[in-house]
């Protein structure tokens, strides 16, 4: 087929919209952008920074070889037609922060980002980064009454990356060889699975000594923690953001990957109403299948318990959101 300027082609490229343009954001929009997955929105509420990000980014285009749009935005009007929405905004954890210590703050910004996003994509699948994250993705699906398939949270992928960097640095192997799995919610309540972590496939627990599991267990449980006290201005970005373009590459490639998400609990594991990290599987129209793994005694209760402390936040999230609201009456 020939080709000339006029001729009438029409052409497509996914968008995806990123509210909160802060270390996490910024980095997210450069690996989607670099992997040529899809244009990007760089969405923030401070004046001219996404704007100066955006150029940035569309500056090492020619570098990068790759013709991906970045825009930069104050304005919600900007996402239309999002194909996926990320919410990343709010305040970052500091030294000695908890990520529950961020409820108050970051439930409001949530869920305003989340219902201005949906109103101008109303067909969008949403990711949420904001910590606390179980939380947080729980009251972005509550206040926008999305199907489970179409909102998540993304930190099983990170924290398994974790405990995959810590079990490949522990036994002197590339983490390319290891795969891991944790689940639960993204806090000190993890629950890392040693029996469903391997080394080429052969699972750590005959690799390793129990005293060695627990101790790497117990880093990757704070591994977010021990870079808030390393750098002492501000928390990781760049894992969580390649954790988040992972995710975004199965859904917009269509990979059916099986990937750890926050996602919305309908009974599995004996759990409902509730947004935790399970092993799902990740395609075109997000969560296609939640995956119940076989659990022991012990690993259900972990699991449960890190539940229950989902919950409460969530309870604790609900009041200040009430009181926030009959305030502004």
């Amino acid at each position: 087929m020939s080709y000339s300027p006029s001729s009438p082609m029409l052409c497509y490229s996914p968008r995806v919209t990123i509210v909160g343009a802060g270390r996490v954001g910024s980095t997210l929009a450069q690996r989607i952008a670099e992997k040529n997955l899809a244009d990007v929105v760089l969405l923030d509420i401070i004046p001219r920074m996404p704007q100066g990000l955006a150029l940035d980014l569309m500056e090492a285009r020619g570098i990068e070889t790759h013709n991906r749009k970045i825009i930069g935005t104050n304005d919600y009007a900007d996402t239309f037609g999002s194909e996926i929405v990320v919410i990343a905004a709010g305040i970052p954890r500091k030294p000695g922060m908890s990520r529950d210590d961020l409820l108050k703050t970051n439930a409001g910004i949530v869920v305003e980002a989340t219902m201005s996003a949906i109103a101008r994509s109303p067909d969008a699948i949403f990711i949420i980064i904001t910590n606390p994250l179980d939380v947080m993705t729980y009251l972005a699906r509550q206040a926008t009454s999305l199907p489970r398939d179409r909102i998540m949270g993304m930190a099983g992928v990170l924290d398994s990356a974790r405990f995959q960097t810590f079990i490949a640095m522990e036994f002197g192997v590339s983490p390319v060889d290891v795969n891991a799995m944790v689940l639960g919610s993204h806090g000190d309540l993890m629950v890392p699975l040693p029996r469903y972590s391997t080394v080429n496939g052969i699972p750590i627990t005959e690799l390793m000594d129990a005293a060695t599991i627990e101790r790497l267990v117990q880093r990757t449980r704070h591994g977010g923690a021990e870079i808030v006290e390393l750098m002492q201005t501000g928390g990781a970005f760049f894992a969580p953001a390649s954790a988040t373009c992972v995710m975004i590459e199965a859904i917009l490639r269509n990979e059916s990957r099986l990937l750890p998400v926050a996602a919305y609990l309908q009974g599995e594991y004996g759990l409902e109403n509730i947004c935790l990290g399970v092993p799902c599987r990740l395609g075109c129209g997000g969560i296609d299948t939640v995956l119940e793994l076989n659990l022991t005694d012990a690993e259900m209760a972990a699991l449960h318990t890190s539940a229950e402390s989902v919950r409460e936040n969530i309870e604790r999230s609900q009041e200040i959101l009430a009181t926030a609201g009959d305030s502004q009456q």
